[in-house]
């Protein structure tokens, strides 16, 4: 492991040089770089379309169903006009939302006109639709086969009521050495969810890495950017973390096998903070027999 630590410092000090920190001081210089990450973090969370001005997750039938805020549609919405239009779904997969005579409402950002084919997340960047002069919008998502509509609002209390997430104290003990192991490829590991569905994702290999004198290991799933995700829960889950577990990622590994796995960056899944979430559970195998005193804690926040 020794190897491995000083490849790890030689990343830090590069990076750190680059953000004008003080590389002398490598305690500091850590606390910086989580601080800087959870900045990055929280900006990404509390954008317009980021995951707490979610207000919505609703599921679709075959055919045609009525969407907007009024009470007689098939699909009641929290935001928008009483009256968004239709979304019909054909050979459950295929989705087109018809609007209502008149809507105002855009396409990915710019003005829209007539029906709409809709592309689920599945199939790549979701078509986002926006309506109520940008206030609200809703993307397609598929989930076990099924299609469903997320709508955000950005004046969702959920957002313009966060008041931040408490972390534990930014520990560089919890900055691991760790060493990737491939599986052969094509593996793919049975993630469950909130939702109960069960899905398999490609699952490249395991990070191993050591703490207190011992060996632990997570199986790492690949999203498709070549990051190891790390679904994981611990010691910690339902006391001082959300009791579902959290998520982390790691680097890809280098040409000798090797990653650094920092606990500090360990956050919580979207459904820590709102009902209309998806999130992937911890498998079996990354439940660990340790108490992780880093990262996230418990999220507390409105309309949790």
């Amino acid at each position: 492991m020794r190897v491995m630590r000083v490849v790890a410092t030689m990343a830090m000090t590069t990076f750190l040089a680059a953000c004008g920190a003080d590389a002398s001081d490598p305690v500091a210089a850590h606390k910086a770089a989580v601080d800087a990450w959870s900045a990055d973090r929280i900006a990404r969370l509390t954008a317009a379309d980021g995951w707490l001005a979610l207000v919505g997750l609703h599921w679709l039938e075959a055919g045609s169903q009525s969407i907007g805020c009024g009470d007689d549609n098939a699909v009641v919405l929290a935001v928008g006009p009483d009256r968004l239009g239709e979304i019909v779904v054909a050979d459950g997969k295929r989705a087109t939302f018809v609007p209502a005579d008149g809507l105002k409402f855009t396409v990915d950002g710019k003005p829209g006109n007539g029906p709409v084919a809709l592309t689920a997340d599945s199939q790549g960047d979701p078509t986002v639709i926006g309506f109520s002069a940008g206030r609200g919008s809703f993307v397609l998502i598929e989930r076990g086969g099924r299609l469903a509509l997320r709508v955000r609002d950005t004046e969702a209390v959920t957002r313009t009521g966060f008041k931040g997430i408490a972390r534990y104290p930014v520990d560089i003990d919890w900055r691991l050495d760790a060493r990737f192991e491939p599986h052969e490829p094509g593996k793919t590991l049975p993630i469950a969810s909130v939702i109960n569905t069960l899905d398999d994702m490609v699952n490249p290999g395991v990070v191993v890495f050591e703490k207190d004198g011992r060996t632990f290991r997570l199986e790492a799933v690949d999203e498709g950017d070549g990051r190891l995700f790390l679904i994981f829960g611990d010691r910690s889950n339902g006391r001082e973390t959300y009791g579902a577990g959290r998520f982390l990622y790691a680097a890809p590994a280098d040409a000798n096998g090797h990653t650094v796995v920092d606990f500090n960056e360990a956050y919580n899944p979207p459904c820590a903070m709102n009902a209309f979430s998806t999130c992937p559970l911890p498998p079996p195998e990354n439940r660990l027999d340790l108490t992780v005193t880093a990262g996230e804690l418990k999220y507390e926040g409105l309309g949790h």
